[in-house]
């Protein structure tokens, strides 16, 4: 297919010839079906009983940054979305809101790393839309996927499996992503060659399974990074978290930047790394499986009592962190957004 010249126009978005030609042209020849046939709706063949469905918009920008795109990560953060509820992706669909002006090239520069992600997690984009906004109101591109599969074992991985006394596993060093996106924004100067940490996490949580591990529960830890997570991971199991400070994985980078920026690096964002939740008998396999993947994987905690016979101040902030000197401080999350468009 040769490169599409021009840019993105209002008409694109009307549904009339240029709107045809967006997906006639581009869209359908790198992510739609092998006939070309288009619908409102595609029929899905369930392989299994139970099913799992994800969703999530993407607003990243720049939109091409150290370590993948925003194509790149609409793929995985949805297709990883799945995995966390142990679950086999099946099909996506795929929203572009395209703003008035973007390149066409760009477009399909996006276009192809999806499709290339899609091959790496053995699914397809099996329908979507495409929206176009003036100029000005939007980042280039945002994009929507929403994402089902298909649960192939017994276990219930899910918060309600959370127990006292399970161990807490983080599957390698964090804050990547949001480090290397603040680094690649020009206007702040920094300069590094740290890399995104986006990659599938469907390899490690395999593993995982295969192993025999009895995984309780299975977060990614994207937006608002480790802090976020097991936050609610705490208030959604209605059980209390203990954090070991100096057992948290972190590149000399991210903390460097962090410490210069004024940043909490445990709310830096990830992308390609998972916070795991199973039996203490099972922590040292868990571990042993995590670090054939990311040596950086650590045991980061354990799960404490549950919220209702603990006191007022751990119902409040029931998630808590105990530093080098065995100081601990409640968990609190920052009332701001860190970092904009970084997912």
């Amino acid at each position: 297919m040769a490169r599409p010249d021009g840019t993105i126009q209002l008409g694109h978005g009307g549904g009339g010839r240029l709107s045809q030609q967006l997906m006639q042209e581009l869209v359908v020849p790198v992510l739609g079906p092998e006939d070309a046939v288009l619908h409102d709706a595609v029929r899905l063949v369930s392989p299994g009983s139970q099913l799992a469905f994800t969703t999530d918009s993407y607003v990243v920008q720049p939109l091409f940054f150290p370590g993948g795109d925003i194509g790149r990560l609409a793929v995985l953060g949805s297709v990883n979305d799945l995995w966390m509820a142990g679950a086999r992706p099946l099909a996506l669909s795929l929203g572009l809101i395209l703003e008035e002006g973007l390149e066409l090239a760009v477009l399909e520069r996006v276009l192809q790393s999806i499709a290339q992600a899609c091959r790496q997690c053995g699914v397809s984009v099996m329908t979507g839309d495409t929206k176009v906004v003036e100029r000005g109101k939007g980042d280039g591109i945002f994009i929507n996927t929403s994402a089902i599969g298909v649960v192939e074992h017994d276990l219930q991985i899910h918060p309600s499996s959370i127990r006292p006394g399970d161990v807490l596993l983080v599957s390698g060093d964090l804050g990547r992503h949001g480090t290397a996106i603040l680094a690649a924004r020009k206007s702040l100067g920094l300069r590094t060659a740290l890399e995104s940490d986006l990659a599938s996490l469907q390899p490690p949580v395999e593993a995982l399974l295969a192993a025999g591990i009895r995984v309780h529960c299975l977060r990614d830890l994207t937006r608002g990074g480790l802090a976020s997570a097991v936050d609610e991971l705490a208030r959604s199991s209605a059980h209390c978290c203990l954090l070991e400070e100096t057992a948290i994985p972190l590149h000399p980078t991210v903390a460097g930047v962090c410490d210069l920026l004024g940043l909490d690096p445990l709310g830096m964002a990830n992308e390609g790394r998972m916070l795991v939740v199973c039996p203490p008998s099972d922590a040292e396999r868990a571990l042993q499986v995590l670090q054939e993947f990311q040596t950086d994987a650590a045991v980061i905690g354990t799960v404490g009592e549950p919220l209702a016979v603990a006191s007022a101040l751990q119902r409040r902030y029931p998630a808590s962190i105990r530093n080098a000197l065995g100081v601990l401080r409640p968990l609190d999350l920052g009332s701001g957004e860190q970092l904009p468009r970084i997912c």
